[in-house]
This record gives C-alpha cells, structure tokens and sequence, in this order.
C-alpha cells in the first residue's frame, strides 16, 4: 500500500480546489525513462481505471495502475518545504539506487 501523509494531502486538496476540481484523484504512475530506468510521474484525473487499486488517505484519492503499484508497495507520498524549495518527495523502499538529480530510480 502507498501511505500519503498530511502535507502531501492538504497539498493536493488545495491545487485540486485552486482548479476547480476538488472531487479527482490523484494518479501515480512509474514510467520508463531517466538515467536510473524508471521515473515517477504524478497527474490528477477524475476517477480510476479498471486496473487501478484506489488508496483513500487524509482525505484524498490516489489512483495507481497494477503495475506501477508492484514498485510502488509500501512508498510514502510527502510535501516539503525547504531553503532549495518545496515539492513532493516519494519515499519509496523498493529503490535500489537513484540518479544524481534524484528524477529517476533503479529496483
């Protein structure tokens, strides 16, 4: 499962809201790509898919895909805030290695 805290989620409640979209979700995906193999990517959207798990946390919807779900087992989906600036942090215990930009990982 994919654990969303706090900050992420009032994060995502606010730019839902700020579009005029408060009732989506939020897809996780894991993409091929980057100099490490794979890459996340993060999109709202209306509703799930019929290959989606749905993980309802802090009062949000995040949809992911089968597959991505099996990189994705026991992640943590934060926001933070810091001197080199603020967005969301995937930590996720099913990476091996990430590239030196910290934009992709290696299982």
């Amino acid at each position: 499962m994919v654990t969303v805290t706090e900050a992420a989620a009032d994060k995502i409640k606010g730019m839902l809201t700020d579009q005029g979209n408060p009732e989506y979700g939020l897809r996780m995906m894991i993409a091929g790509g980057g100099c490490s193999g794979f890459q996340y990517r993060l999109a709202f959207d209306k509703q799930a898919n019929e290959v989606d798990q749905v993980v309802e946390q802090n009062g949000i919807k995040v949809f992911i895909d089968n597959k991505s779900m099996i990189y994705l087992m026991g992640a943590e989906l934060d926001y933070v805030e810091g001197l080199m600036g603020a967005g969301f942090k995937i930590n996720n215990p099913n990476a091996k290695g990430t590239c030196g930009c910290g934009e992709s990982f290696q299982v």
